[in-house]
């Protein structure tokens, strides 16, 4: 039910123009990755964890990438 609610206030506010939505697209690229995932492999626990470290690994290399690009920009 709270997951619903989130999804509708979420639709609500960018539909409004409260909010970036790029933003609100790399919010659900974990949630994406978790679902994905959870139905590829025998272990919804297992996903968990795979998703976790792979956006780990993708924040890691965005913040990388970021400061590589302060760097020289």
């Amino acid at each position: 039910m709270g997951l619903l609610a989130i999804g509708l206030f979420g639709i609500r506010s960018l539909v409004q123009g409260k909010i970036n939505p790029m933003s609100m697209i790399l919010t659900m690229v974990p949630i994406a990755l978790l679902v994905i995932l959870g139905l590829i492999m025998d272990s919804w626990a297992e996903a968990a964890v795979m998703a976790f470290l792979i956006s780990l690994g993708l924040t890691a290399g965005a913040l990388l990438l970021s400061g590589v690009r302060g760097l020289f920009g």
